[in-house]
């Protein structure tokens, strides 16, 4: 017997020698694996405010309950080699009542229902290193059910609010249900707000407790910077709601606005009808036809009169007309291969400079377009930035299309100087608008005021660029002239086309819009489908606000009367504006402009 027992152990040593000889360093790795488990901490995504420090955009802390399928079978071959009738499927299962009966008594039958026995015995099988089994989960649930199924994680995995719904959502944008940012702002600035994830590798005893003092690596979590906007929610929310109300009576398939600091080009409003609440049935929300798209920088459209104050930039900064000069305009005039007339017929009309364009003469635009010639035209829409990116930062802008002065054909400058032939988004026409009310300086328009890093440090981006396009005394001018459009004149003589957009009180310069739209049936312009713009300044005479506008093909106007100008819309937001920001009157208009000299 003590024969036996001693070459028991004899044979025993020899084994464990061998071993330790031939496949010690690999033992002691796969031990080492069974027992390491790898913490990942997800950094705390930034805060998206307004320009007043509220919240667009933050994050609630939350659990996810996640397992490693991988590790939990690999836990499992070790009782399987001891006890053949406790199989790895058999422990899988007991597993996977194991998590649903903790999820049910902590959680609920609700919370229960979310993660069926099915289901985790499919994420048990999955070739993986990390899977979540169920996402938002209070902390407090999550911490008791990791603490019963020692193979169940409680991983931070935090819920984004958007506490104004649909409210600036087409700046904003969400992320996915993984955090990642998926549209807007979320996307575009996704690198700023995410943070760096931190991570701890911990050695653990087979039944899932920590050992002591076996931490062997850590890598610290950087939380996400916040972004402070330029844009003003209050403001963002009257216009979204009047925009809306806007299609509603309108008919217009939708409509879109933009609100620039008149100084400094800085976006306070940008809204469009049509945008989805995330805090709603977003997939329902979509089958209706709204979306996430920010449709004033990613629609183009052909501006029509709303653009002929480059026209009269360049004449008067060139020298070419005064607003007083009288022009004897007949009902049509041709250039090139194209002959085009004015939206109503008339014989030889003495309009006066600021009368073209308080009337929206196309004849006597182009009239003036030919003082300006092609050339010195072509440079202005450039310098205006028109066909160029205005370098905001949100994603999907289209920076529209401005043919090249080379391929202009015979009828281009026909059609360019009255609004028609080139496309812009609505934010590059708010910034034309912006240059003649900055005296002259277009600065490219930003919306991002600061960004606040986790430990409180306040960064300001470089300001934006700046570009001298007319001088301040031809911008003055213009801010004069354009008053015309808005003058009311009881006999119609002198009235512009714009006059629903005049604000009591307060001297307002804009232009009214109506490009046709292409037909895709013959590729030509139609006839029955426009887009109505409106663009202007409030205050004219001490710029405050530049307000840009667009309806996509309405069919009345905007309070559902006749016509389809957006110039009471113009009203509505200019008003608004002014007085709740407790804007000075404007003095007294020096006296009624002239549009139409006597015969």
């Amino acid at each position: 017997m003590q024969l036996v027992v001693l070459t028991l152990v004899v044979l025993i040593v020899i084994r464990i020698g061998w071993l330790h000889a031939f496949h010690g360093n690999e033992l002691k790795a796969n031990a080492l694996d069974q027992r390491t488990r790898i913490y990942n901490e997800p950094p705390r995504r930034g805060a998206i405010l307004d320009r007043n420090g509220a919240n667009l955009a933050f994050t609630l802390p939350a659990r996810s309950l996640t397992i490693s399928p991988n590790r939990v079978r690999l836990d499992a071959q070790e009782p399987a080699r001891y006890n053949p009738a406790n199989t790895v499927d058999k422990q899988l299962t007991t597993l996977a009542n194991k998590i649903h009966d903790a999820v049910a008594q902590y959680g609920g039958a609700a919370m229960a229902e979310k993660v069926k026995v099915d289901d985790i015995l499919d994420t048990l099988h999955k070739d993986s290193q990390y899977e979540v089994l169920i996402r938002n989960v209070d902390p407090d649930i999550a911490t008791l059910v990791a603490r019963d199924v020692p193979e169940v994680a409680a991983d931070r995995q935090d819920i984004r609010q958007y506490p104004n719904g649909a409210i600036g959502e087409n700046i904003i944008g969400r992320t996915e249900m993984s955090g990642v940012g998926q549209f807007g702002l979320e996307a575009s600035a996704d690198s700023t707000l995410s943070g760096h994830a931190g991570m701890r590798k911990q050695e653990v005893s087979v039944r899932g407790q920590v050992i002591p003092g076996s931490l062997e690596e850590t890598l610290p979590v950087t939380n996400g910077s916040s972004i402070e906007l330029t844009l003003d929610i209050d403001l963002q929310a009257y216009v979204q709601q009047q925009l809306e109300q806007a299609v509603a009576n309108s008919g217009a398939k939708t409509a879109s606005a933009v609100v620039l600091d008149a100084k400094n080009g800085t976006v306070l409003a940008m809204a469009n009808s049509g945008t989805v609440n995330p805090n709603g049935d977003v997939a329902k929300q979509l089958e209706e036809g709204k979306d996430f798209t920010n449709e004033s920088l990613y629609a183009a459209f052909e501006p029509g009169s709303v653009a002929k104050i480059v026209t009269a930039a360049g004449a008067i900064e060139d020298g070419k007309t005064t607003p007083d000069e009288v022009l004897q305009v007949p009902g049509q005039i041709t250039m090139g291969s194209a002959t085009v007339k004015d939206a109503w017929e008339h014989g030889v009309v003495p309009y006066t400079t600021t009368g073209v364009f308080g009337k929206s003469s196309n004849v006597g635009t182009l009239m003036l377009a030919q003082r300006v010639g092609e050339d010195r035209f072509a440079s202005l829409l450039k310098k205006f930035g028109v066909g160029t990116p205005t370098g905001i930062e949100l994603p999907g802008e289209n920076p529209g299309f401005l043919p090249p002065k080379d391929q202009w054909s015979g009828g281009t400058f026909a059609n360019l100087p009255i609004g028609q032939g080139f496309s812009l988004n609505l934010l590059q026409m708010a910034g034309i608008y912006q240059t003649v009310a900055n005296d002259g300086v277009r600065v490219e328009p930003r919306i991002i005021k600061d960004v606040i890093g986790p430990d409180g440090t306040v960064t300001t981006p470089d300001p934006a660029p700046s570009h001298r396009v007319i001088s301040p005394e031809t911008a003055a001018t213009l801010r004069s002239m354009f008053q015309a459009v808005i003058q009311r004149d009881p006999t119609g003589v002198q009235q512009g086309t714009g006059a629903g957009a005049g604000v009591e009180g307060y001297q307002i310069a804009g232009k009214t819009g109506t490009a046709q739209q292409i037909d895709p049936n013959c590729k030509c312009y139609s006839n029955s489908n426009y887009w109505i713009t409106f663009a202007g300044i409030a205050p004219a005479d001490d710029p405050r606000f530049v307000i840009a506008l667009m309806l996509d093909n309405p069919q009345r106007g905007v309070h559902g009367e006749g016509g389809q100008s957006a110039a009471p819309l113009f009203h509505d937001i200019a008003s608004w504006l002014l007085d709740r920001d407790n804007v000075p009157l404007s003095p007294p208009p020096p006296g009624q402009l002239i549009l139409q000299a006597p015969n």
